[in-house]
Formats: C-alpha cells, structure tokens, sequence
C-alpha cells in the first residue's frame, strides 16, 4: 500500500528547495558584482596602459606620428591605409593633435588599441579600422570585449558638448565609452539597469549621472536612466533613477586621458 509523505518529510523538502533557490540567487548576485567591478577593472587598466604608452612614446596611443616608424606600414597611401586591417604590427600613423578621431592615414579610434597591444600594454587583437557604415563602428574585431553581455569598450574625441540628445551638457575631450554593441556604430545600446550604473558611477566618481568623470550616455532619452526629463541635457543635477529596472544605461568615462 503507498502512503504520502509526512509532514517531516515535505518540510525537509521545502528546506533544501528553499536552500537551492537561495544558492542560485546568491549565485547570480555574486556573479553581477563580478561582473561590475570588471568594469572597474577593465577601465583602470586601459587608463593606466595609456598613461604608460605617453610616458614611453610621448603620444597618446592611435594618435601617435611615429606608430610606422615603430612597427612597420599598413600601407603607403593614406586613403587606404584608413582601411587597411592589421593581421601584424604594422599599422598607419596618427597626427598627434591630442585627438583621438580620424586622421588623414588613420582612423586613431581603432589604431588606438592596435598601438597599445604593439606597445606590449594590453591583450587581444584589434585589426585597426572600422568594421560597418560609420567611422565608429566597433565590433570585437576592432575593440575590446568586457564581460557584461555583447559589451565592449571604445574611445573616441567628443571635445565640449551642448544640446546633444543623448549626452549631458559638459566637456568630454577623449572618452571611454562602455556599453552594447551596436551595429555600424560605436557601442551605444544600454547595458545597465541605472542602479548597476550608479553602483560604479559612486565607486570612482559622484555618483551622479551628469557630473564629474563618469557620466551617462542617454542613448533611450535623458528619462529612461536618469530623472532628467526626455531632452534636458541642461540638467546637470540629475540622479539615476534608481527605481528604472530596465537596461537602460551604458556609461561614458570622460577627460581620462590627458594629451601629450
């Protein structure tokens, strides 16, 4: 004759059920902070490998006049070598202005990862140029990958902003960006949640989306990651908007790299 369990015996069960969901959500939570402080991470180390390119070549890395006198020539002619990839070292001069954007033989956004990978200073493999429509279009071919979904990180000289539709009001000269791939574009699609945004936001900056060296990029409008209303770039005393649980964040890291 089959019996049921007993009441000792559903409680057990519920316990080690219980036990098990906790040990997943335990999981998942310690794998996101590890996942943001990647981000931290990541983002010292490309600061710091730039800081040691300058000190070594007295150019900032992509920007940089004698990258072909150092490792050899992608190509002669400066229309094409723009569009030249690198499978080696080899790889096109920048103008050395103290920009980061595109020059007359180099598209430095790109370049700028090549030289700091030839200088020995991070890991990967970046071939040097665009990959898509725009000038800015990065793909894991071109930029480094972070941890965080199809995430990568890009550079790019936006000098003094006003009126933008997706940027606070402010001077950005050369930024890091942070944030989801995006195709025939540099990485703008939202990848944090805004209290995600804030978390790291608060560890190295303010704390505050529009302020200081870490700010948002407001790729949904202003609204959607921050209380800023839809198209107020002027609201520079904005708070993340902590409540929001949607991706709606990706994060621009400002005025890191001084000029040679």
């Amino acid at each position: 004759m089959r019996q049921g369990f007993s009441l000792i015996e559903l409680s057990i069960g519920l316990v080690i059920i219980g036990l098990i969901t906790g040990g997943i959500l335990a999981g998942q939570s310690l794998m996101q902070a590890s996942e943001l402080r990647s981000v931290i991470t990541d983002l010292d180390k490309y600061k710091n490998a730039t800081i040691s390119f300058r000190q070594k070549y007295d150019a900032l890395p992509g920007d940089f006049a004698a990258a072909e006198a150092t490792w050899g020539t992608a190509h002669a002619t400066d229309a094409t070598c723009i569009t030249t990839p690198s499978t080696t070292i080899v790889t096109c001069n920048g103008d050395e202005n103290g920009f980061i954007n595109s020059a007359a033989r180099s598209n430095e956004r790109f370049r700028f990862w090549q030289h700091l990978k030839n200088a020995g200073l991070i890991e990967g493999n970046y071939d040097g140029i665009a990959h898509g429509a725009t000038a800015n279009a990065a793909t894991t071919a071109n930029a480094p990958q972070g941890r965080i979904g199809t995430s990568l990180w890009h550079i790019n000289w936006f000098g003094a902003l006003s009126g933008s539709t997706i940027f606070f009001d402010g001077n950005y000269d050369n930024a890091f960006q942070f944030g989801g791939a995006f195709v025939d574009y540099d990485p703008a699609t939202p990848i944090f949640k805004p209290e995600h945004a804030w978390n790291i936001d608060a560890k190295v900056d303010d704390g505050k989306p529009a302020l200081g060296k870490v700010v948002v990029r407001a790729q949904g409008g202003f609204n959607t990651c921050t209380t800023a209303a839809a198209a107020a770039s002027t609201n520079l005393n904005a708070d993340y908007l902590l409540s929001g649980q949607a991706l709606t964040c990706s994060l621009v890291f400002r005025n890191y790299l001084q000029r040679s």
